[in-house]
This record gives C-alpha cells, sequence and structure tokens, in this order.
C-alpha cells in the first residue's frame, strides 16, 4: 500500500467520532453520510424486511432473466463500535462481499448502544440466524460475517449458538474485528501512531464505545470480547486485519485461540493497511482482500 493510499484510506472518517463529543444522532448522521458517500452499484437489490422479529436488510445482485438466484446467504453484521452504522448504509460494502462469494446478504439491523447495551446487538443477530434455520436454510448454506465491532458481534454470535445447541454455519468471515472490549491488546498503542482511522484519541473512544455496549457489564464476558471465549467448535473462520490498526492483536489473538482450539483459521493480514481498510473500493489491496474473501467463502460452501 503506498503513502498515498495510506493517506485516502485514512481520511474516511469510520468510526473517529468521540460517544461524549457530540450527540448519538448526530454521530450516526456523520457516519451514515461516510458509509454511503460512495454509490451503490445498479444491479445491487435492497429491500427492507423482518427476519425472527428483527429488522433486516436483503441485499443481492440483480440476475439475468432465468437466472438461478444463490441459495447461500450471508448473515451480514455491520460495524461502527455497536453505536453507530446500520444494515442499509452498509449495503454497498455487503453486496461487494456478496458478489465475490456469490451470495445474497441478510444484513441484521441490531439494536445499538447506548439505547440497548448488551445483550441485545447480540439477542437480534441470534434471533435471525435462528430463524434462517428455521426457515428450511441448511447451516451449511449459512456464513456469518462482520467488520470490526460487527466481526466481534458475528464471533459471539456463532458462541451463542453453540452454548444453544444450534448448528454451526459453513463459516465465518471477519474483517478488522473488534474482539477485546478490555482494551487489552498491546497493539492499541504500538499501533496507535501509524492508525490513523480513530484520529488522535483513540483509547477514549474505543472506552466510550465500549463503555456504551457494555454499560455495567464486565468487558471480559466472552459474549462480549470472544477472545476470552472456548472457541472449539467453531467452523472455519478467515480473519483480515491490517498491520497498521490498533486492533491488530484482537485479530492476531483470536487467530491463535482459535488454531489452539482446533479451529480451521486464515489469519489474513495486509501490510501497512488500517481498520476496516475493505470499505475504501479505490484501493487494489481492497480488491485483492475481498477476492480472497470470496475464495474463503465459496470454498467452504462446497463451490
Amino acid at each position: 500500500m503506498s503513502e498515498e493510499q495510506v493517506r485516502a484510506h485514512h481520511d474516511m472518517p469510520r468510526d473517529r467520532t468521540s460517544v461524549a463529543s457530540t450527540s448519538v444522532s448526530e454521530q450516526r448522521q456523520e457516519y451514515e453520510q461516510m458509509l454511503t458517500s460512495f454509490p451503490v452499484p445498479a444491479d445491487v437489490n435492497i429491500v427492507d424486511g423482518e427476519l425472527g422479529g428483527v429488522a433486516v436488510v436483503e441485499i443481492d445482485i440483480r440476475t439475468s432473466a432465468g437466472d438461478e438466484r444463490s441459495s447461500d446467504v450471508l448473515l451480514f453484521l455491520h460495524g461502527g463500535g455497536y453505536v453507530l452504522g446500520s444494515g442499509r448504509a452498509y449495503a454497498r460494502f455487503a453486496a461487494e462481499v456478496a458478489r465475490v462469494s456469490d451470495t445474497r446478504v441478510i444484513s441484521v439491523d441490531y439494536r445499538r448502544a447506548p439505547e440497548d447495551p448488551h445483550p441485545a446487538a447480540l439477542e437480534d443477530a441470534l434471533a435471525v440466524y435462528q430463524a434462517l434455520l428455521e426457515s428450511g436454510l441448511a447451516p451449511k448454506r449459512i456464513a456469518v460475517v462482520g467488520d470490526s465491532a460487527g466481526g466481534g458481534l458475528a464471533l459471539a454470535t456463532l458462541i451463542a449458538a453453540k452454548r444453544h445447541g444450534l448448528p454451526m454455519p459453513a463459516s465465518a468471515a471477519v474483517f478488522s474485528p473488534w474482539t477485546d472490549l478490555a482494551l487489552s491488546g498491546e497493539s492499541l498503542r504500538t499501533k496507535a501512531d501509524v492508525d490513523l482511522t480513530f484520529g488522535d484519541s483513540v483509547d477514549t473512544l474505543l472506552a466510550n464505545l465500549a463503555r456504551a455496549y457494555t454499560s455495567t457489564q464486565d468487558a471480559t464476558d466472552p459474549l462480549i470480547s470472544p477472545v476470552y471465549a472456548d472457541l472449539s467448535g467453531l467452523p472455519p473462520l478467515l480473519i483480515q486485519v491490517g498491520s497498521h490498526e490498533v486492533l491488530l492483536d484482537d485479530a492476531t489473538r483470536l487467530a491463535s485461540r482459535a488454531a489452539a482450539a482446533d479451529v480451521p483459521v486464515t489469519l489474513d493480514v495486509t501490510a501497512k493497511a488500517g481498520h476496516i481498510f475493505q470499505l475504501s473500493p479505490c484501493l487494489r489491496e481492497t480488491r485483492e482482500a475481498l477476492t480472497r474473501t470470496g475464495h474463503f467463502l465459496r470454498r467452504q460452501f462446497g463451490g
């Protein structure tokens, strides 16, 4: 990744807003504007719906008349620190993952903090997963995908599903997952100078977001911070992360614990890339990373 590309990627504000600095509604509006600054391709179909009593956004790529619709589904959980973001705002990115994996997407509009702290988001994600299974969709036709906080939520959903005795999906792919809301990763300090995504007050920002989601609960609860969980029995995992991000250790420690639990895991680190660099469609690294994501997902689906 060139220096110019690094600067262009970091110019995207993403999660820089402090929960304490402006109203939550203003933060959400700014974040939505950032996410929708790139147009959704004309062949992407977006429909608001409900599944398992939870609001969802169904996203798929329009096909030619007579072409069969994909039977494989991505259960997509958006990022935004559990406070920002929405299923519709993430439609372009979710559609790109659907395109490379030849799937359709169910993007969950889970309840957000601080109005609804943990376990609200997890309950919503699990309810949608259960509803997909109850609809007759085979678990091996489902993959769970998420970025940042959505990546942590994707893993928590798998852990909760295992506890409830539900069958595992085919796989999970997470981008820059936030897996430790106790903020104990060493990269929070060692990468602070090179990861500009969160601004200069990364410790304060992440602490505010973590506090909003956890409320009075223990941040090391495995359903809040999956890096502390027993990961045995989880499906194959793809973990993508940039080497220039403060959450690098959240990804590498997750991969190490998954491997120790005999979970098939692929850790995919892109040099000099920042937090959720895949959101920047102009980067060569984004295209390459999403291509690898597509290969992984299709391989786990058996295609």
